[in-house]
């Protein structure tokens, strides 16, 4: 599945940007777990929300407002972002 908005911009998964980009989550993939799930959104990675990678190895990181958030890579190939 690859998912595209209607301005035809690709959704990608997290685990492709690199660190100092930033992105819009659009969606949190199907393969997470409910409890990671629950947790990502208890933390504020939501659907809309702005983050900015800072690191990618060993784990990304990304700071979503003033919180930096370390998640696993095989969460990271499935939350789906959009490049802004």
């Amino acid at each position: 599945m690859t998912p595209v908005t209607s301005s035809a911009k690709a959704h990608v998964p997290l685990s492709v940007l690199r660190p100092g980009q930033q992105a819009m989550l659009r969606e949190l993939g199907g393969q997470i777990e409910a409890i990671q799930r629950d947790q990502l959104l208890a933390y504020g990675l939501s659907p809309g929300q702005l983050l900015t990678v800072q690191q990618v190895h060993p784990m990304s990181v990304v700071q979503i407002d003033e919180v930096e958030l370390a998640i696993e890579k095989a969460v990271a190939h499935d939350i789906w972002v959009e490049i802004v």
